[in-house]
């Protein structure tokens, strides 16, 4: 080791992939590809159009090598990420969109296609949910690729790097991280980026540690120096002190020995030390991820988001390929249940098979979206509701209506249920005829009506995500007001305390799918709250069970009510926080 006599400095960022490393950096920088712009000879539109599909043609090969060689270096399921670069290739919504503009314009294709591409990674984005957010990485990823091939360039990538070196960069593309060299790349660091990008999900695979939107780290480093990355905290540390590098040391001989101790866990019962029993289920996509329910011994999908079955679509699912879809999670995970969202998009989340149904939005999260979309759209919505009864017959399914404002919406979404059921009645299809639907909690004003939802209710799950953007008027995607998203906000432990203590006075079941849920520092609060059942992200199981393993139920419903006592957030995180650490110190 070879600390600098600088000074240290601490960037904070969001830790990805779990893990503490030092070492030099390497930085790697991509300059923006210089897109030409000219006028194509009518007689050569022809030859321009072949360019183009041949372009696609050698990308698909590229990304067809990519695939095998992830699946041969880390495994099938890590491969799987490669599946939604091969979506975008063969896309025809985009690929039509390409070659109409540049019949329309006759301008070259490489200035068609990326203004299309750019207007698909504008539109993702802008998604409010973080999973399908980080699908715009996929499509500038392939995007990307395209134009090397059009240009006649190679792409950068990281299969160059032979020294150990700490990777250091703005952003890093799925393609980009599958070609690192886990011998030489010690860690990752990005300006951009979240959790869920694919490129973490690599870093995960590779085990090397990384963390993720320190903004602008890039610009405070050069090549050489040294960096230590704290994939645990979420920070990098410039110029580590000799004290720093100790106290690090003893770090990382702790977490090692937490991390054996959370894989033993994932083979053992959710259970409190007082005897009590929680229910943990997983939030899924795809159904490709039944394998990772069953991984991490999940009871069942506490929520299953239908949406990227739509937007991963060039059209409309019909009933028939959205029944397949349900049938395959449903029957792969019997006789566990299965609760399946019903389509959750909107101004945020544009549909390519239907974009009539949106128009622009000045603000899309307080507009024409979910459940008030699907209303509005009966026959598309009935088409979903019977796809999901049909699952039915095939295991445990809960059905779930997202952005519930109040009664009269679940009224409604109810008259369309028992209407679908009657249509498969009368052809004679099975399904569950004692499904009714639950209502997603994550608008205030169904808080504060939960009475009223009760009783029309099969469950209530609250979307954690959401009810604290809304209750406190905070935009989790501004910049500016990101940081007083709280979870320990009075009011959001108000709130919460309401909708259990109604659910319950109702003889429902409370159970919570936002991220709250899959954070082990907050699970003991909402365990103390009265919360049911937690649904997460798969790969967290074994830290929620651990925690859950670690305390009572006693203890945790004392720090609840202490909580609900505070009128300062710090004062209830400090709680929160006390309580974690004193029960996962190594023992």
């Amino acid at each position: 080791m070879e600390p600098t006599a600088k000074s240290e400095i601490t960037i904070q960022g969001i830790a990805a992939s779990r893990g503490i490393a030092y070492g030099q950096v390497f930085l790697y920088l991509q300059s923006e590809l210089e897109i030409p712009h000219y006028t194509v000879d009518p007689d050569k539109r022809g030859a321009e159009v072949a360019r183009f599909e041949q372009a696609l043609l050698v990308t698909r090969q590229q990304i067809s090598q990519i695939q095998d060689q992830v699946t041969k270096n880390l495994g099938e399921e890590e491969a799987l990420i490669f599946d939604a670069h091969r979506m975008v290739l063969e896309d025809q919504a985009l690929i039509g969109e390409t070659i109409r503009d540049f019949e329309k314009s006759g301008l070259n294709i490489e200035t068609c296609f990326n203004a299309v591409a750019q207007r698909y990674i504008q539109a993702f984005a802008e998604i409010d949910d973080e999973y399908l957010r980080e699908r715009a990485a996929d499509i500038k990823d392939v995007a990307k690729r395209v134009l090397h091939v059009l240009l006649g360039q190679s792409a950068l990538n990281l299969s160059d790097l032979v020294e150990k070196r700490i990777i250091v960069a703005r952003d890093i593309s799925p393609s980009e991280a599958a070609s690192i060299d886990r011998s030489a790349a010690l860690g990752i660091v990005t300006d951009a980026g979240s959790r869920t990008s694919h490129a973490v999900i690599v870093a995960r695979s590779m085990k090397i540690p990384a963390v993720v939107g320190t903004n602008d780290l890039t610009t405070k480093l050069q090549n050489g120096d040294w960096v230590m990355v704290d994939g645990y905290e979420g920070c990098a540390i410039i110029n580590p002190s000799e004290q720093t590098l100790f106290r690090y040391g003893k770090i990382q001989k702790a977490r090692e020995t937490f991390e054996s101790r959370l894989m033993a866990v994932n083979e053992l019962p959710a259970e409190t030390l007082d005897g009590v029993a929680v229910t943990l289920r997983a939030n899924i996509e795809k159904p490709d991820e039944v394998a990772l329910v069953r991984q991490y011994r999940a009871a069942g999908v506490g929520l299953y988001r239908t949406e990227f079955l739509f937007l991963s679509a060039a059209k409309m699912p019909d009933e028939e390929e959205q029944y397949a879809a349900y049938k395959e999670i449903v029957a792969g995970l019997a006789p566990a249940p299965v609760t399946i969202r019903t389509l959750d998009v909107g101004g945020d989340k544009p549909l390519p098979g239907a974009p009539q149904l949106f128009g622009p939005e000045a603000n899309p999260f307080l507009g024409f979206r979910a459940i008030r979309m699907c209303l509005e759209n009966p026959e598309m919505f009935k088409d979903q509701l019977r796809a999901i009864l049909r699952a039915s017959a095939h295991g445990k399914v809960e059905l779930m209506y997202p952005m519930i404002s109040g009664p009269e919406e679940l009224a409604r979404a109810d008259a369309l249920l028992a209407e679908a059921k009657a249509e498969l009645t009368a052809r004679g299809q099975a399904f569950d005829t004692q499904l009714r639907g639950g209502a997603m909690i994550e608008i205030p004003s169904a808080a504060i009506a939960g009475d009223l939802l009760a009783g029309q209710s099969a469950f209530f799950s609250i979307g954690t995500n959401d009810l604290i953007q809304y209750l406190l008027a905070i935009d989790r995607g501004n910049n500016r007001t990101a940081h007083l998203y709280d979870p320990t906000h009075p009011a959001v432990l108000r709130m919460l305390r309401q909708i259990v203590e109604t659910g319950h006075q109702h003889g429902l079941k409370v159970s919570v799918c936002g991220e709250m849920a899959g954070d082990p520092l907050y699970v003991p609060l909402l365990l103390g709250l009265g919360v049911d059942e937690l649904s997460m992200t798969p790969t967290m199981l074994p830290a929620v069970k651990f925690i859950i393993r670690a305390m009572k139920l006693s203890e945790a419903q004392a720090l609840a009510a202490e909580a609900l006592r505070q009128t300062d957030p710090k004062q209830t995180q400090a709680l929160v926080e006390a309580f974690y650490q004193e029960r996962t110190k190594a023992g």
